[in-house]
């Protein structure tokens, strides 16, 4: 555009090419993209493609990496917002409810983990986001006094990965449906209750 600066410029294209690239996985799949394909969707020359990015595969995953952190981030407040963690996780639930398994979205994440079991730089680095999320949720459980809250934390997040993929196959599947199990199992476990007292025998002597 007139009057945009060389670094204005760059960035734009850049963008460009990173919404191009999770537009396009998501239509036609990870090892689908083109360079040149690309390169069209997002209006650009196709030498840009390598100018800004190493390579293709490094557009791509920089690309899933930022939508999966932006989505990662957005669901972690979801949880801080929270009153505690059950309701954190009622309100994540909610929130996933808008992906239904085949949308734009869910198809980027499910390309982005079967990139990453031949990537291994993408391996490590969904890791960490992963990691971080995990953390937080596990910090959530542990101030609610959970007594395992690790364990619930991994398995709140193994719950929401298969709750997207089961969503394209099941459209009866909502998040209301599974939030009533996942609060009980994310609560705090209940206080033990005290022994009872062994009735006396009617003339004193206990039993």
């Amino acid at each position: 555009m007139p009057g945009q600066t060389n670094a204005e410029r760059g960035r734009e294209v850049r963008g460009r090419l990173l919404t191009a690239a999770r537009e396009l996985i998501a239509e036609v799949g990870w090892s689908g993209v083109s360079t040149r394909v690309l390169a069209e969707r997002a209006g650009v020359r196709y030498g840009l493609v390598h100018y800004h990015f190493e390579s293709l595969q490094a557009l791509l995953r920089q690309a899933t990496l930022e939508a999966m952190a932006d989505m990662l981030d957005g669901t972690a407040a979801l949880l801080g917002d929270a009153a505690n963690p059950a309701d954190g996780v009622d309100a994540m639930l909610s929130e996933l409810d808008r992906y239904n398994g085949s949308d734009p979205a869910s198809l980027l994440f499910i390309e982005g983990y079967l990139a990453a079991t031949r990537d291994d730089e993408l391996h490590a680095r969904m890791g960490e986001l992963v990691a971080r999320f995990r953390t937080a949720l596990t910090a959530s459980f542990a101030d609610a006094g959970h007594r395992s809250p690790d364990a619930a934390a991994r398995l709140v997040m193994a719950v929401f990965d298969g709750f997207i993929l089961h969503k394209g196959l099941d459209p009866e599947l909502t998040g209301a449906r599974i939030a009533p199990l996942l609060r009980t199992l994310t609560g705090p476990a209940p206080t033990a209750l005290p022994a009872a007292a062994t009735p006396a025998e009617p003339n004193g002597a206990q039993r």
